[in-house]
């Protein structure tokens, strides 16, 4: 089965989300096979003439096609040789719900209107408790304590990215124009089929079956203590509308791919590429998922994402990155587990089975190189 800006005021961004409920079309392109660069397509050939480089893919297909499997359930697995375009993968052309994989597309977004001058990283802007959004949000105590907090455009990516922090990432959406602009962005640069939700309030709101209340972040316990008031009925059947068509669903091939381009420097500027690798590099979150699989002195870019529970199950636990060998050689990874009951153990141990698979693969690939050196004189 292996297949593969304009500033608007963040409460109305939230409430028009949260009016409509809809589900936004995948995004009128195709997965980004077709544009790839000439060095990228003299990469590939070369490596279909070596018999040593298909019989090390032929391997890693299985491998992950076999750790999926054995995992069972909602999985998709994607696997993209970032030198040559190559990529492997289980369900990857299936959607799956990405949660905090989507803050990815909104730095995405406001680094290219950096690059096109509309935007700078020195940016101000002031954040009140009516910005607090839901969830994990390590700036709300600094909001809170002073009853604003008055940062920039750096610090917010910073804090969106590094530490999954809902209510920068919410800010940083609020600045580059909404849902709207960063769906664009994912037309513009080509990526594929990604969607991208409403925002952290309104999403989880939905997800949960909530009407969202902007006091209910005002208290740590404020969403959950209106999630628990929700029947059963009324829950289950907004979980199962989420997990069936996801709002914010992305595959995992296009993410993967996405990765990719942006390695290559195919969708920003060299300095904004370097800026955002460095970036995702420094994430604190899920140092146990496909970071814990690579081995010393590889990289690790990666930006995880972790839904919600409801009897038992999570919609929605993922880690998506770029690990790059010594040698500098890069592969982007997906690991989507759509909904399950598995303990976290054993969903972390397949994402780092997954990356030291990919690991395996490229040392297949550089023995078999050297010895086609060593043979040649070269």
């Amino acid at each position: 089965m292996h297949v593969i800006r304009a500033f608007i005021p963040f409460t109305a961004l939230t409430l028009a989300a949260c009016d409509t409920g809809e589900v936004p079309p995948p995004p009128e392109t195709t997965e980004q096979a077709d544009d790839v660069p000439d060095e990228v397509v003299e990469a590939e050939a070369e490596a279909q003439a070596d018999p040593a480089v298909s019989e090390a893919r032929d391997a890693l297909a299985a491998e992950i096609d076999r750790l999926a499997l054995d995992f069972g359930g909602s999985v998709g697995l994607a696997v993209v040789d970032v030198q040559t375009g190559w990529h492997t993968g289980y369900e990857a052309d299936q959607l799956f719900p990405q949660q905090s994989v989507s803050k990815t597309w909104v730095t995405l977004t406001a680094l290219d209107q950096i690059d096109k001058g509309e935007l700078d990283l020195a940016r101000k802007v002031t954040l009140t408790r009516d910005d607090l959004a839901v969830f994990y949000q390590p700036i709300r105590k600094e909001i809170l304590r002073s009853g604003s907090l008055t940062t920039d455009v750096a610090d917010l990516i910073e804090r969106a990215i590094t530490q999954s922090d809902n209510t920068a990432n919410d800010a940083l959406l609020n600045i580059v124009g909404g849902p709207d602009a960063v769906r664009q962005t994912i037309v513009d640069k080509g990526l594929g089929q990604i969607r991208f939700g409403p925002g952290e309030r309104a999403m989880q709101s939905q997800i949960a079956g909530v009407e969202w209340r902007q006091s209910y972040a005002y208290t740590q316990k404020g969403f959950f203590d209106a999630r628990d008031q929700v029947p059963d009925s009324v829950r289950r059947a907004a979980f199962e509308r989420y997990l069936s068509n996801p709002v914010d669903g992305a595959t995992p091939l296009a993410i993967a791919r996405a990765l990719a381009k942006l390695t290559r420097g195919e969708l920003l500027s060299e300095t904004a590429t370097a800026y955002f690798l460095t970036t995702l590099e420094r994430t604190k979150s899920g140092p146990r998922r496909i970071k814990a699989g690579a081995p010393d002195g590889w990289r690790v870019a990666h930006k995880t994402g972790t839904g919600q529970f409801f009897e038992g199950r999570q919609s929605g636990y993922n880690d998506v990155g770029l690990i790059t060998a010594p040698d500098g050689s890069s592969y982007a990874i997906a690991v989507m587990i759509g909904e399950t009951r598995k303990p976290t153990p054993e969903r972390m141990a397949l994402m780092q089975a997954a990356t030291r698979a990919v690991a395996e693969y490229h040392d297949a690939i550089s023995n078999a190189q050297s010895d086609a050196d060593a043979s040649s004189g070269t």
